[in-house]
């Protein structure tokens, strides 16, 4: 499956804007860090596409239901198929490959970074710095749905320093921002 194929199935099953952007997001995010592994972006950006496309429609199966359509319908591979279900703690899916590890690491993280943007007067998120983000991280009322065990557990997993990996993510929704305005 390709991105253009991703971001089609993503459209078609999800029909809240907010979930869509949250999964563009975690592209955004996922398209950053294969190129810091020098992994495939294509294989990042369609893990981060579809990670969550099956949420809005079978949120109680998700991501089994997901993964199973995927399966039956689509050449998605099996790495991204056990990255999607490795980014749900709740499966009890290992996380084995650096493409699993790498989706469960920015999946809540993304998250934070557009609830730091959305309390902004301009909402924009190019104005949101790291040392508000990572003050933002401490206070756990913020984005209080924000699993911040989850953040540092996917930090450590990828074997990242926490400060580091908020910056990547940080970094990279702002260059997708910039270039989104400039289009």
């Amino acid at each position: 499956m390709n991105r253009d194929e991703a971001y089609a199935l993503m459209m078609q099953f999800t029909p809240s804007v907010s979930l869509q952007r949250h999964m563009l997001n975690v592209e955004t995010a996922m398209r950053a860090y294969a190129r810091h592994w020098g992994e495939s972006e294509e294989t990042y950006a369609v893990a981060g596409l579809l990670h969550d496309f099956d949420y809005e429609l079978h949120p109680d199966e998700h991501p089994n239901w997901g993964v199973m359509y995927l399966r039956g319908n689509t050449d998605t591979g099996e790495d991204v198929l056990d990255a999607i279900m490795g980014h749900a703690s709740f499966t009890g899916t290992p996380r084995d490959s650096l493409l699993a590890k790498t989706l469960f690491a920015v999946d809540e993280l993304t998250g934070l970074i557009q609830a730091a943007a959305l309390i902004r007067p301009d909402k924009d998120v190019r104005q949101v710095e790291l040392t508000s983000l990572k003050k933002r991280f401490r206070t756990r009322s913020f984005a209080a749905g924000v699993n911040r065990d989850e953040v540092e557990q996917g930090a450590r997993e990828l074997g990242v320093d926490l400060d580091e990996h908020m910056a990547r993510v940080l970094r990279a929704m702002q260059d997708a921002a910039a270039q989104e305005a400039g289009a």
